[in-house]
Parts: structure tokens; sequence; C-alpha cells
């Protein structure tokens, strides 16, 4: 996964891998791998957009992203490839 496509096209995305990240700080979208297994809840706040992602097969996990308060949950392949659009919603 190649992150730069977000980071150079808005400095506030932090793509996290723990909720003690320290980007997390000033982060005003957040990527999360749903695979990494990360407390959604914790990342979720009113000052910032969490999109999770995850295996286009793990329904359930995208479903319950939403349900955890994420703005977004989609497949892998789809996060990457909609980037602009994502960043500029």
């Amino acid at each position: 996964m190649d992150g730069s496509r977000f980071r150079s096209a808005a400095p506030g995305v932090a793509i996290v891998r723990s909720t003690d990240a320290p980007e997390l700080a000033d982060a005003r979208v957040v990527l999360v791998d749903l695979a990494l297994g990360v407390d959604l809840s914790t990342l979720v706040s009113d000052d910032r957009t969490v999109i999770a992602y995850g295996s286009h097969v793990d329904d359930e996990a995208l479903q319950s992203a939403i349900a955890d308060g994420c703005a977004d949950a989609l497949p892998r392949s789809k996060v990457f490839r909609r980037a602009a659009e994502l960043l500029a919603d």
C-alpha cells in the first residue's frame, strides 16, 4: 500500500497502525486497515474523519466499521484508487 499519494495530497492525512500513533495528534483524516484490529472507537472523533478499509470479502468488518463511527469503510482496492475523491469530501 502506498500512502504517499494521500500524504502528498493532504498533509493532514494519517495512515495509522495503532491508536497511539503520534501522527494522530494533527490528523484531520485517518485511514486505518481493518486487518490490524485497531479499536476504531478510539479513533473516531468530531475533529477528524476516519475511513476504514479492508478485504472486499469481509462485509461484516466493513459494516462494523460504519457502526463504530467511521465515515466510510471500503474494500482495500477502492481506497487508494479513490484517493482524490475521498480527500475532497
